[in-house]
């Protein structure tokens, strides 16, 4: 008995160790909502892109209105993912904010920061039909660092994420479908999934 209580104990410690190095407070809702505005954003897209294409305007005009949608669906998606951490921390009375959380944010920001660098660069050079390829390829190796101190499902959107984009670069004219299934589909099915496995539990 002795034995079996110490594996026992040993195996508490090494739970509360798996804890303590991952941010647990991120909640499976911020996803399914990040992927409703990303499906909005999309059909906003193609809205004005179909419009755009019938009407014969610049395709400036254009440009701005997509890049003005996608900031709208990034700061929602962003403030909706803070107060649905912030209650889900609350509820189980975890930290929120700690060294573990500013990790797995830096290793998220990182990769974002480059995409987005490297998309704004492609748009002003007129490469736009590989911007949703970029985006969803970065946001997945973004995902995939962050990972290492989060969910480990979150590995998996992320690669699933990247082999998205990668087939999206050989399909340029489809890109918006493929950013609205990266962003939006995948978004709602795997936030689906963590909050029924982890927020509920």
């Amino acid at each position: 008995m002795d034995q079996k209580e110490q594996l026992e104990t040993l195996k508490d410690i090494q739970n509360m160790m798996q804890k303590s190095a991952r941010f647990l407070s991120l909640s499976g809702l911020s996803g399914v909502s990040a992927g409703i505005y990303a499906l909005v954003a999309s059909y906003l897209a193609f809205q004005e892109i179909s419009g755009h294409r019938a009407a014969g305007e610049a395709a400036s005009e254009t440009i701005k209105y997509l890049l003005l949608v996608a900031l709208a669906c990034l700061a929602l998606s962003v403030v909706t993912a803070y107060f649905l951490t912030r209650y889900k921390a609350h509820k189980k009375g975890i930290k929120m904010w700690d060294a573990t959380a500013r990790l797995a944010l830096i290793n998220l920001a990182i990769p974002l920061a480059a995409g987005g660098v490297f998309s704004l660069a492609l748009i002003l050079n007129g490469g736009l039909a590989f911007v949703a390829p970029v985006t969803l390829i970065f946001y997945g190796m973004a995902l995939v660092l962050a990972s290492r101190n989060t969910y480990p499902t979150i590995r998996q959107l992320g690669m699933w994420e990247i082999a998205l984009g990668l087939v999206a670069s050989f399909y340029v004219g489809f890109g918006l479908y493929f950013w609205a299934a990266g962003f939006g589909l995948l978004h709602i099915a795997y936030g689906t999934y963590m909050y029924f496995k982890f927020d509920r539990a």
